[in-house]
């Protein structure tokens, strides 16, 4: 019989993929997205990191938060990573390209994860690499099995937040640790500008603010070891690219310009980056960068 969570998680997973995945129109978003880049001039099968850029690391600040995370995390090379809601992968490839890392990576998207298998095999990195379609509260993988947890802009799409993070505590080696990007809701309690790269509607919105999320780490057993507010760099960052997004709809593209997020979001990608732009500098989100230690308990 199922469970109230089971259902719950179903509904939550079904949302998920509708919003992440808005743009399919008849294809999937694997076949839509190699189509593009043939359009390119680029053989899908051998791609480079930088062909894929536009499309693997689809948070604020892109590669440049990733490595900033990675260098407040201390990675010297060879840790087992979980990437908790990996998208299309990008940060897991780059933890095993530039840090030596053995990823796995975890998304509740069913066609991200689709993509993120494909995008490590066409850049040489399937051996490096691995991606899951499950939920962040229940990975299929062995108690104990990871060092380092790493998670970016995903727990705003999560309800259940203390449910996910037992599942790390679950997961990690006894000191093994958590490098956590995320939104936040900051001081202006105003209403959010919809939609955002994260949510449609304020029902499938979860942020928090930065003492419901410190809270909520301690009392999963987490050790804070370090916070940095990154607001003003990732400000900064989506106001460039957000004029470079300057076509009317989002959507119009020269047919030989290499993928970006628009194939993935739609019609709405270019107005969903204004109002994350807006929501930014108005102080109704914020970006916190942090590192935790796994407890003894």
């Amino acid at each position: 019989m199922p469970t109230a969570y089971a259902d719950d998680t179903c509904d939550h997973g079904r949302q998920l993929n509708e919003h992440y995945d808005a743009a399919t129109a008849g294809q999937t978003l694997l076949a839509r997205l190699r189509e593009a880049f043939l359009a390119a001039g680029r053989d899908p099968e051998r791609l480079s990191r930088d062909d894929v850029a536009g499309i693997d690391q689809l948070h604020l600040g892109g590669r440049s938060a990733s490595r900033a995370l990675a260098a407040l995390g201390e990675l010297h090379g060879g840790e087992r990573v979980l990437d908790i809601g990996c998208g299309t992968g990008g940060a897991s490839r780059l933890l095993a390209a530039e840090y030596g890392c053995e990823v796995a990576g975890v998304d509740i998207t069913s066609a991200f994860v689709e993509v993120a298998n494909w995008l490590s095999a066409a850049t040489g990195l399937a051996e490096r690499t691995r991606f899951l379609c499950a939920d962040a509260a229940g990975v299929p993988l062995s108690a104990g099995s990871i060092d380092v947890v790493w998670c970016q802009h995903a727990l705003v799409n999560m309800p259940h937040v203390p449910r996910v993070l037992a599942e790390w505590q679950r997961l990690l080696v006894p000191g093994g640790c958590v490098l956590l990007h995320e939104l936040v809701a900051g001081d202006n309690r105003e209403p959010l500008a919809l939609p955002v790269p994260w949510a449609r509607t304020q029902a499938t919105s979860h942020l928090r603010c930065r003492e419901q999320l410190e809270r909520a780490m301690a009392l999963a057993g987490f050790e804070p070891l370090e916070m940095e507010d990154v607001t003003d760099a990732a400000l900064a960052w989506r106001q460039e690219h957000s004029r470079r997004e300057s076509q009317p709809d989002g959507t119009t593209q020269h047919p030989t310009a290499l993928p970006g997020p628009a194939l993935i979001f739609g019609n709405e990608f270019s107005r969903m980056g204004r109002n994350l732009r807006d929501n930014l500098a108005a102080g109704k989100v914020r970006v916190l960068a942090g590192s935790w230690q796994r407890g003894k308990r």
